[in-house]
């Protein structure tokens, strides 16, 4: 089994890779630091066009779109959220996820039960809309309707999607007084990537298992 995870040089993604390693799995972690497995700047499709070849004709059972940015943290209504924080958001939160899929498609398509898991956040959902931090809840809402998307169109090449909620996270983004550790969510986000299928494609569930309000 290969795993892919984006984004794991730290939080989430590295406790990710940390774990499938531990497992014995074959995993490649990307990240913009050069101590990555594979070195990838998810914005940039030359970025992702060296990734996939490196994989050369290797079989890709799980990929993992975990990169990210959180950039307006914090702004001000009135006088932040630029347009440049808003292009750089949606060019890793979301262009970034799709064009990791676009890329590993020969991959995904060559493993017995490939799967993809996108990690989206809570801030995605129109249902619960406490206002605030803009950009970073339209990139996740956006990527929340890619993953579904992209469910419907692959499901007939028995390539599940998944979208999930990683829950408020001890890490450089979540903060220190956050909800629940590293070791928690990646506990709850592995055993949602196992139970993936085309049965459940398309999902939308927290990391403990429930199903997220759209």
């Amino acid at each position: 089994m290969t795993v892919v995870i984006t984004g794991a040089s730290r939080g989430i993604g590295a406790g990710l890779a940390a774990y499938y390693r531990d497992q014995g799995v074959d995993v490649m972690g990307t990240g913009r630091s050069v101590t990555a497995d594979i070195t990838l700047d998810v914005t940039q499709p030359s970025s992702q066009t060296e990734m996939a070849e490196k994989l050369g004709d290797q079989a890709v059972e799980l990929l993992v779109c975990n990169a990210g940015v959180y950039l307006d943290k914090g702004a001000d209504l009135d006088k932040g959220y630029g347009v440049d924080i808003w292009a750089q958001s949606f060019a890793t939160n979301v262009t970034g996820v799709f064009l990791s899929i676009q890329a590993l498609l020969p991959h995904l398509r060559r493993a017995r039960n490939p799967r993809i898991a996108i990690i989206s956040s809570q801030m995605a959902s129109s249902e619960l809309a406490p206002g605030g931090s803009y950009i970073y809840r339209a990139s996740k809402a956006a990527v929340l309707n890619l993953g579904r998307n992209l469910a419907t169109d692959l499901k007939s090449e028995g390539i599940a999607v998944g979208i999930y909620h990683p829950g408020w996270v001890q890490t450089d983004m979540g903060g220190s007084t956050a909800a629940i550790t590293v070791d928690e969510a990646v506990a709850g986000l592995t055993a949602r990537f196992a139970a993936l299928s085309l049965d459940t494609t398309g999902c939308f569930e927290t990391w403990d298992g429930r199903t997220h309000p759209y």
